[in-house]
């Protein structure tokens, strides 16, 4: 966000090229909303527009998939995104410890992002790893058999991996 509070401006010429290779294609629109998010991180509501007026889809059409479904991010995000699992299996093993010391390492609430940029922390129903449970996800990664020390013990050494 700028100090005024308005996000700031985003290159849309980014996002031409996938939006001239799925022009006229029905049905491309998560394809084209998975691209957006890939490149600018998030979906803004000045890049949701233009994805709109781009592609032909009613704004509210294109809102309404944004929302259904939990791939698309609608807030900017930090650098390394962590989800962590509140799945049966996971939560039986002790999701909530895990919870608890990332917020608290972080000093972020859920879909926040940290001081340094560098975490966002998301909770999700499922990541499908229930043998390796607990378990959290950070950037595609699993990391599982988690207590809340070793979830904390990950994100101290990707921190200092940015800073090396």
């Amino acid at each position: 966000m700028t100090c005024d509070g308005n996000a700031p401006e985003i290159d849309l010429s980014l996002l031409e090229p996938d939006l001239e290779k799925y022009a006229g294609t029905k049905g491309s629109l998560i394809a084209v909303l998975q691209r957006a998010q890939a490149i600018y991180g998030w979906l803004s509501p000045a890049l949701l527009a233009h994805i709109a007026r781009r592609t032909g889809v009613k704004p509210a059409k294109v809102m309404g998939v944004v929302t259904f479904y939990a791939q698309f991010r609608t807030k900017p995000v930090g650098k390394h995104l962590i989800l962590l699992c509140q799945g049966t299996a996971c939560h039986v093993n002790g999701s909530a410890e895990i919870e608890a010391a990332i917020k608290d390492y972080l000093g972020v609430d859920e879909d926040e992002i940290s001081a340094d940029g560098l975490f966002t922390y998301t909770s999700v129903a499922c990541l499908g790893c229930c043998s390796i449970s607990p378990v959290m996800m950070i950037n595609g990664k699993a990391y599982g058999e988690l207590t809340g020390e070793k979830a904390v013990e990950i994100l101290i050494k990707i921190s200092k991996d940015e800073t090396e």
